[in-house]
């Protein structure tokens, strides 16, 4: 078995052996901008542990490991576009360095370049693994239209967003560990415990970068703390406090709801982060983090392999969960 570290040396090397420097630079410059970024790189490095738990030589699973990662930065061109974000890992958004073309169109090039590595996936495993990607690209739209409808409602429930970021973000974890376990030589038994694992620790994941675009720490964070309350985002956070809020917390979360005027965001931060404090509702989003972690342990203690060999993703799973960043 392979170290984490020893995978993610293979991943980045992998990644800067892909040639970006073609013409017209205004199209490929930002590709390669955004993926020297670096980042975490979870979702290959999920592929690549899938496929070790099963096979000694993990070669065959890269090409759809690196497809999977130019991918999820293919989604993140565009979700900071819908979002207007100014900044990813500490650094400018592609459409705040360039434009907003520039990044729809390099975004685009990349969701082509990701079909690209994925079809180098081995024959045998090649259209079980092209159709989950495609069902998983599409889950993925279809979690991103729900967040953007819940901006227009007032009454999102907590079950409705968590099925949102699990089409957001869960399913392309859970793919990941999928089409890893079958370039491995997986059961189909064993691939869709993995699967399930990668669902609940990427729902437990996107819970907590809720908390930590609240209660982060910006200089780790790699972006600004409280963004998600200046844009009224329905995060699990303000849902439960929206649910829970009484006479005056409730007044006071409809009045910075209402307010959009940039000269008051630090007031409105720190405003409503104060009543989450008051309502408990950290606490709250904590408790279902960790409820969908366990359920992610469960799934990975039926996978039929060795507890030994099964080690470094349960290290992995609780470092997400730990992370400050």
């Amino acid at each position: 078995m392979k170290s984490i570290d020893q995978l993610t040396t293979i991943i980045h090397s992998g990644i800067d052996k892909i040639n970006w420097k073609k013409e017209p630079r205004g199209l490929y410059d930002p590709i390669d901008y955004v993926l020297s970024l670096g980042g975490k790189r979870i979702r290959p490095l999920l592929t690549l542990m899938a496929c070790n738990l099963f096979s000694d030589n993990i070669q065959p699973a890269l090409n759809t490991a690196l497809g999977i990662e130019i991918f999820h930065n293919f989604t993140l061109l565009h979700d900071d576009i819908m979002d207007r974000a100014d900044v990813r890992r500490g650094q400018l958004t592609v459409h705040k360095k360039w434009n907003d073309n520039t990044a729809i169109l390099s975004g685009d090039v990349m969701q082509i370049a990701s079909y690209q590595f994925i079809a180098k996936t081995p024959e045998k495993y090649l259209k079980q693994t092209l159709d989950l990607f495609s069902q998983t690209a599409a889950e993925i739209c279809e979690g991103q239209q729900y967040d953007v409808d819940f901006e227009k409602r007032e009454n999102v429930t907590g079950d409705e967003y968590l099925e949102m970021i699990r089409l957001k973000t869960a399913v392309l974890l859970g793919c990941s560990l999928k089409t890893g376990a079958w370039i491995g030589g997986a059961g189909e038994e064993d691939a869709k415990n993995l699967y399930d694992f990668g669902i609940n620790i990427g729902l437990a994941f996107q819970l907590k970068d809720d908390i930590l675009d609240v209660y982060g720490d910006e200089s780790t964070f790699g972006k600004k703390i409280g963004g998600d309350i200046l844009c009224n985002k329905k995060t699990y956070l303000l849902i439960q406090a929206i649910e829970l809020a009484k006479e005056n917390d409730a007044s006071e979360l409809k009045n910075w709801l209402s307010t959009s005027d940039p000269t008051s965001a630090f007031s409105k931060i720190n405003a409503v982060t104060s009543v989450y404090n008051r309502l408990g509702v950290k606490a709250i989003c904590e408790d279902k983090m960790q409820f969908f972690y366990n359920k992610g342990i469960e799934n990975l203690e039926k996978v039929s392999v060795s507890e030994n060999k099964k080690q470094e993703l349960r290290n992995l799973a609780e470092k997400l969960m730990l992370r400050q960043e």
